[in-house]
C-alpha cells in the first residue's frame, strides 16, 4: 500500500530513550526521499522530543494512545496501512513489551496489527543490551520475522562507552529504504538466520609511509550489498578496506588497509559464514620492498619499484571451502575495462573459469562507471553457465538483484 501521491507509507515508532532526538534525522531523511511518514511516539518518548516537533516535521498528526480518534480505530488502521514500521530507538522496555504482545500504547498496538516488515534499531546502555533478557527478546523478535539490527559501539550517555549506541541516522534511513526496495518479498526475510561476509572498498599497498598503490573503489557497492543482506534478515560482517562511509546500520565492520590485511580478516570471518561476497577491489600486486621512510625526489628518479603478487583471496576461499564450511556460497566481483585481451564479458568469463566461484559479478569500470558513483550495471555469471544481466540502476537495487541469485542458490 502507498500513501499520498503513491509514496511508501512508513510508521516511525519512537520509544523513550535519550537517542529519540536522533530519530528526527531519520524522519527528515525519509520525508526528503519521498516517503509518507507517520510518527508514533510512546508517552515516554515525548519527554525527550515534543509532540509539536514530530507533527511539524512529519506533516501528520501525532498521538500516543489508543483513545485518540476512536472513530478511526487508529491502533488498527495505522499498522494495516503501513509498508514498513521502523522503531528508532528501540529500547529494552519497548522490545520486551513487543515480545509479550502488550498493547498499552499506540505504538505497541500498531506493532500487533502491522502485517508489513518491522525494523528495530535498538539503543541502550551496554549492560542492558547484553542482559540475557534483552538478548532473548531480540532472538524472539528475529524468529518472528522482524529485523533487529545490532547497535553500534561508541559513546553512550555521560562518560560511558560501549555497545548500545544508536547506528547513524543516515544508515538507518538507508536500511529502511533497502527493506522497502524488496517490495512484496520484504515481509519474508529470506536470509534470516544466515551469516554473510562482504568485503568492500579498495586496498592500499604502501611504497613508503605516505605513498601507496591503490584504486578508486569507494566501497559503495559493498556497503549496498551489506545493507541489502541486513534488510533480508542476515547477520552481516563487513571487511572494509579504506572506506570513508558511515558503517551500515547493524553490521559488524572490520577495517583493513592492505590486501594481506583483508585476506586475514576475510578468512577469519568466513569460518562461520553462509555467504561470502568479495566486492572489494583488491590490489593484484604490492611493493616487494616498501621503504620505512618517505622517498625523496632529490637526487633524481628513484629506481623502479619491484612488485610481487598479492594472494588471490577469492581463489583461496574456493579451494578451502570444503574443509572450512561445505556448502558455503562464494560470490566474486570482476571490475574490468576491456582491452586487447577481450571484452569486459570475455575477461569476466575467463576469470570465473580460473577462480571457480559460484557467482561472478562482472562490471565495467572507468570514467563515470562503477567506481565512486551511486549507480552500476553488471552481468552476473554463474558457475552453472547462467548469465544474468542487471541493467543500469542504483547500487542498492543491484545489490538486491545479486542477492536474489544468492538466495535462489542457497535454497
Amino acid at each position: 500500500m502507498e500513501g499520498a501521491g503513491g509514496r511508501p507509507r512508513v510508521v516511525l515508532g519512537v520509544s523513550g530513550g535519550i537517542a529519540a532526538y536522533k530519530a528526527l534525522e531519520v524522519l527528515r531523511r525519509l520525508t526528503e526521499s519521498g516517503h509518507d511518514v507517520r510518527v508514533v511516539p510512546t508517552p515516554a518518548a515525548l519527554r525527550f522530543v515534543g509532540e509539536v516537533t514530530w507533527a511539524a516535521l512529519s506533516g501528520s498528526p501525532v498521538h500516543t494512545d489508543v483513545w485518540a480518534d476512536p472513530d478511526e480505530v487508529a491502533h488498527v488502521r495505522i499498522g494495516r496501512e503501513a509498508d514498513l514500521v521502523l522503531v528508532v530507538p528501540a529500547t529494552a522496555d519497548l522490545m520486551s513489551r513487543a515480545v509479550a504482545g502488550r498493547a498499552d500504547d499506540l505504538l505497541t498496538a500498531t506493532l500487533l496489527t502491522a502485517r508489513c516488515p518491522v525494523l528495530y534499531a535498538p539503543a541502550m546502555h551496554t549492560e542492558m543490551w547484553e542482559h540475557p533478557a534483552t538478548r532473548a527478546n531480540v532472538a524472539v523478535l528475529r524468529e518472528r520475522g522482524a529485523i533487529v539490527v545490532d547497535p553500534a559501539v561508541g559513546r553512550l550517555t555521560g562518560p560511558d562507552s560501549g555497545a548500545g549506541r544508536l547506528p547513524e541516522p543516515a544508515e538507518i534511513a538507508a536500511l529502511a529504504r533497502a527493506v522497502l526496495a524488496l517490495g512484496p518479498a520484504a515481509g519474508r526475510p529470506d536470509l534470516a538466520g544466515r551469516r554473510v561476509v562482504v568485503s568492500a572498498g579498495g586496498t592500499r599497498e604502501h611504497l613508503d609511509p605516505v605513498r601507496f598503490l591503490g584504486n578508486s573503489s569507494s566501497g559503495r557497492q559493498g556497503y549496498a550489498l551489506a545493507r541489502a543482506a541486513l534488510a533480508r534478515g542476515a547477520r552481516v560482517t563487513v571487511v572494509a578496506a579504506n572506506v570513508a562511509l558511515p558503517d551500515p546500520a547493524g553490521a559488524t565492520v572490520v577495517r583493513v588497509t592492505s590486501a594481506l590485511d583483508l585476506r586475514d580478516a576475510v578468512h577469519a570471518a568466513a569460518g562461520s559464514a553462509d555467504v561470502v561476497v568479495m566486492a572489494a577491489a583488491v590490489a593484484d600486486f604490492r611493493p616487494a620492498k616498501p621503504q620505512d621512510y618517505k622517498i625523496k625526489k632529490e637526487g633524481g628518479v628513484p629506481a623502479p619499484v619491484e612488485l610481487e603478487p598479492n594472494p588471490d583471496v577469492l581463489a583461496e576461499l574456493v579451494s578451502t571451502r570444503e574443509a572450512r564450511r561445505p556448502g558455503q556460497l562464494l560470490v566474486g566481483f570482476a571490475a574490468e575495462t576491456g582491452g586487447p585481451d577481450g571484452s569486459v564479458l570475455d575477461l569476466g568469463r575467463a576469470k570465473l573459469a580460473r577462480k571457480r566461484a559460484d557467482l561472478l559479478v562482472v562490471n565495467e569500470v572507468g570514467a563515470g562507471l562503477g567506481f565512486e558513483v551511486d549507480h552500476n550495471k553488471a552481468v552476473v555469471l554463474g558457475l552453472d553457465g547462467s548469465a544474468t544481466t542487471i541493467e543500469h540502476t542504483t547500487k542498492d537495487l543491484l545489490a538486491h538483484r545479486v542477492l536474489d541469485l544468492v538466495v535462489g542458490r542457497l535454497a
